[in-house]
């Protein structure tokens, strides 16, 4: 690394070649963090990040695909008693009847010319049967 002189200006730092490319190479590692690879090389991670991003274009590879991450979605609960460092049961079995959901909403549709407005809950066989009957309307 060697520092420049901009006249008139604070000193910039320079980079060589070899030390961009070490950083980029462990930056491109599976399950590597950035910030943890520019925080103990001493530079901002925004930097390295342009670093890769130059890195691909140059090299015609485009920006780097989307990881998608596995997520698993845990009751409010259960989520506050691992927080709070609880011990924490395990989750009860989903039930396998359905029920009626107890939500409202409202559901807006324009059809054949009609509006149709629909508030609170609303049984799918009941639906089923006013947008056939509108089908049919003329």
């Amino acid at each position: 690394m060697a520092s420049e002189k901009s006249p008139g200006g604070p000193s910039r730092r320079r980079h060589d070649r070899s030390f961009k490319a070490e950083l980029i190479r462990q930056s491109l590692e599976p399950g590597a963090s950035v910030s943890a690879i520019a925080l103990s090389n001493g530079i901002n991670a925004n930097l390295l990040f342009n670093w890769r991003r130059e890195h691909r274009r140059s090299n015609g590879l485009g920006p780097a695909p989307a990881v998608l991450l596995p997520v698993q979605v845990t009751p409010e609960a259960e989520a506050a008693a691992v927080l709070a460092g609880a011990p924490v049961a395990p989750a009860p079995a989903p039930p396998t009847a359905s029920k009626p959901s107890t939500r409202s909403g409202v559901i807006e549709l324009d059809v054949a010319g009609v509006q149709l407005r629909v508030r609170g809950v609303v049984d799918e066989a009941s639906l089923c049967s006013v947008l056939r009957a509108l089908r049919q309307t003329p």
